[in-house]
């Protein structure tokens, strides 16, 4: 599989201090992450990221902000609508072959890596195909009443004519 957004940081550029760095999706890079994510459209997508790596360098530990406008499809009405997406989230990028066996949800998520970098932008994508609302509605839009009652009528009276003794008859 191709990756739709790729954005290599090498180990060696996140020093002692950290390192911040901003991923802003190009409209060609939005076009096919929409088509991953199986929606309409993403407008935009832009990530804040603060890279911290630890004492031997080959954890890196990112806390990183999601910003992005995104064309849905609201599953009341079918209409097409913008939502916007604000989500911070946290990630440990490990060597390959190291990552955890334990998949407890409250741990930070691993992502590997090989080599001497990490792709901040599979890390983005993977992060917005969590974040989109598998259900998603528009504002205003109200589910609307179904009356099961005449279904649930014939269905008790079939009953009733074909086991007499289970409604009391």
């Amino acid at each position: 599989m191709t990756a739709e957004l790729i954005r290599l940081v090498s180990l060696s550029k996140i020093g002692p201090n950290g390192l911040p760095i901003t991923v802003r999706a190009t409209s060609e890079e939005c076009t096919v992450l929409a088509v991953r994510m199986d929606i309409p459209a993403v407008q935009s997508l832009e990530c804040f990221f603060s890279l911290v790596a630890d004492e031997d360098g080959a954890t890196i530990y990112a806390h990183g902000r999601l910003r992005a406008v995104a064309t849905r499809v609201c599953v009341v009405s079918v209409e097409h609508f913008e939502t916007l997406i604000d989500d911070e989230f946290d990630i440990c990028f490990v060597p390959a072959g190291s990552e955890r066996d334990d998949p407890d949800p409250d741990l930070v998520d691993e992502m590997p890596y090989e080599g001497g970098s990490i792709d901040l932008g599979e890390a983005i994508a993977q992060q917005l195909a969590l974040v989109l609302d598998p259900y998603p509605k528009m504002d205003g839009a109200v589910v609307p009443a179904v009356d099961d009652e005449p279904d649930a009528s014939k269905f008790s009276r079939l009953l009733s004519q074909a086991h007499p003794h289970k409604t009391g008859q």
